[in-house]
């Protein structure tokens, strides 16, 4: 069959967009395992691919903060495709990396994540500006998502929000060599200069660094 005969027939095969508004439910019913989109107060939004400078970032990351949680037992890191189900709004949002610890392991469920990961990661996007640093900070917020970090290679800027004890979020630590310690991750300090190093750290070399 030609290129253009297969691509007709997954077209075909596609689900398509069903009227809104939906329920959660009927949302990760429409969903497959091919579909990037995420659900906001009963509407589908759907997400664009993501650049191969975007998926190099989280591999990075998610490489380097897996090590780490693994080493330490702590739970489990997800990649982009989780839907994590935040009632305040409500929505469920896929983020490009969430961590969720042992203590919440209850939240997880087969095709998605029951309340607030413990940690969430957004690398922004051209056209993710605006919900990354935005809408999603706001959202994650008033979720209690303990810490949420965007990572923009766009205009090479981290910024690491931690939850307060008053519920709003505040800029991390930075220590003067350069390395973000983690609330949430305790004793995990990645180097923000990393982030923007072309290629990219080879994992191996700085995650003995990545240590307090």
């Amino acid at each position: 069959m030609s290129s253009h005969g297969v691509a007709d027939q997954l077209q075909y095969e596609h689900p398509p967009l069903p009227k809104t508004p939906i329920t959660f439910e009927a949302f990760l019913a429409w969903a497959d395992e091919d579909t990037h989109a995420e659900w906001v107060d009963g509407e589908i939004v759907l997400m664009s691919p993501v650049s191969l400078e975007h998926q190099r970032l989280l591999n990075f990351l998610s490489r380097l903060i897996t090590a780490f949680v693994e080493a330490h037992q702590l739970g489990e890191v997800f990649l982009a495709g989780v839907a994590m189900r935040l009632r305040t709004r409500p929505s469920g949002r896929e983020p490009d990396l969430l961590f969720v610890s042992n203590e919440h392991a209850d939240r997880l469920h087969p095709t998605y994540l029951d309340g607030p990961a413990d940690l969430v990661i957004e690398i922004v996007s051209p056209d993710s500006v605006e919900r990354d640093y935005v809408t999603k900070l706001a959202e994650y917020e008033a979720a209690g998502i303990p810490e949420y970090w965007i990572v923009d290679s766009i205009r090479e800027e981290a910024r690491f929000h931690q939850l307060g004890q008053d519920g709003r979020y505040h800029l991390g630590p930075i220590d003067a060599d350069g390395f973000y310690h983690s609330a949430v991750l305790r004793g995990f300090r990645p180097r923000v200069a990393w982030l923007w190093e072309r290629p990219l750290p080879t994992v191996a070399v700085v995650t003995p660094q990545t240590v307090a």
